[in-house]
């Protein structure tokens, strides 16, 4: 399915007449370029930026972490109900204040191809009704800026980058642990980029010896997402509450293998400086990193010399904000503006 919103120009609050809108020239890797300065175009150097999440949407008004003007949340339900709602934010924001760029970090895969007729929708997702579902198109036509649009994971690696545990790196990597295992993978500074986006929570790696309990996800049978996610924990759990799991109860034992087996893989392919790890799963549980770390260590056996003096993967600094400020992120981005 595609699903399209119908711009008004009326109620852009652009300064734009009617029928004066149009999409404006874009670079060969399809980002808007700007008909005159950012500082011409708003009251202030502002960004607007729209997380979308799997289960709930977060739209953000900010000149930088330090300065967030306003911030919304969207139901993520299903695309004709939670477009709209973030587009409706986003023009009464383009009234009074006006934004300089807009970043839009979503949940993936995603097209992120400019070449192709897809560019800017939803891939094959678990999510019900979203495959298809156009996330970029009708925001371009509506809102004559610099646009940004990436992953939610390439979007938070990049605040991390700009504002938190990957400043000062050109070689960063992202993890978020939660209903699935997304990374947000930079290299040489900017997002991996091929045929797609990188999709390394659906890596297959090798089972913990003697772990049968069957992948949650529906795609592959042994990939990190269907042995580590919240939702595999919760599958090994058995109904078992959090409460009675204990720091070293041995249902850890197999997210901890899988996890650390997906940072070997990382530390031997693109070899990231450092990396980022949290999400619902690491909550709570001081106890995951250091034991990811010592398998990891373990597993490369010496044979490689990883940064970090036995601390390569350490947990963001940006907490729950780094998703919301890496659709800031990709704005400043788009335009231009420096770190």
């Amino acid at each position: 399915m595609r699903c399209e919103i119908s711009p008004n120009p009326a109620t852009f609050g652009l300064a734009l007449q009617p029928g004066a809108l149009h999409k404006p020239q874009r670079s060969s890797e399809g980002v808007a370029l700007m008909d005159g300065p950012a500082k011409d175009r708003c009251e202030a150097r502002l960004f607007a930026g729209v997380e979308l999440g799997g289960t709930k949407c977060i739209v953000t008004l900010a000149a930088g972490p330090g300065d967030i003007r306003d911030q919304r949340t969207i139901a993520t339900t299903v695309p004709w109900e939670t477009l709209p709602a973030i587009k409706a934010v986003l023009d009464e924001w383009a009234g009074p204040h006006g934004f300089c760029g807009l970043g839009i970090a979503s949940f993936g895969p995603i097209r992120v191809n400019p070449a192709k007729a897809d560019y800017g929708q939803i891939g094959a997702t678990n999510k019900p009704n979203w495959e298809g579902a156009d996330l970029l198109g009708p925001l371009q036509s509506a809102f004559d800026v610099p646009i940004g649009f990436d992953t939610d994971v390439n979007g938070a690696a990049l605040a991390e980058i700009r504002w938190g545990s990957g400043r000062g790196l050109d070689d960063f990597a992202y993890v978020t642990v939660g209903t699935g295992v997304g990374v947000g993978l930079i290299v040489h500074g900017k997002p991996t980029r091929g045929f797609s986006h990188s999709e390394i929570g659906h890596v297959l790696v090798p089972r913990l010896k003697g772990d049968e309990t069957p992948s949650v996800c529906r795609f592959h049978d042994d990939c990190v997402e269907g042995l580590a996610s919240g939702t595999a924990l919760n599958a090994r759990l058995n109904g078992r509450p959090m409460a009675d799991v204990a720091a070293d109860d041995p249902v850890w034992e197999p997210i901890v293998h899988t996890l650390a087996s997906m940072v070997h893989s990382l530390a031997c392919t693109t070899g990231p400086m450092r990396v980022a790890m949290g999400g619902g799963v690491l909550a709570g549980q001081p106890q995951l990193l250091p034991r990811i770390n010592a398998k990891l260590e373990a597993s490369l056996s010496g044979y490689m010399q990883i940064p970090g003096d036995g601390a390569y993967v350490t947990a963001p600094e940006l907490g729950t904000m780094a998703g919301p400020l890496g659709a800031i992120a990709l704005a400043m981005d788009a335009v231009g503006a420096p770190a």
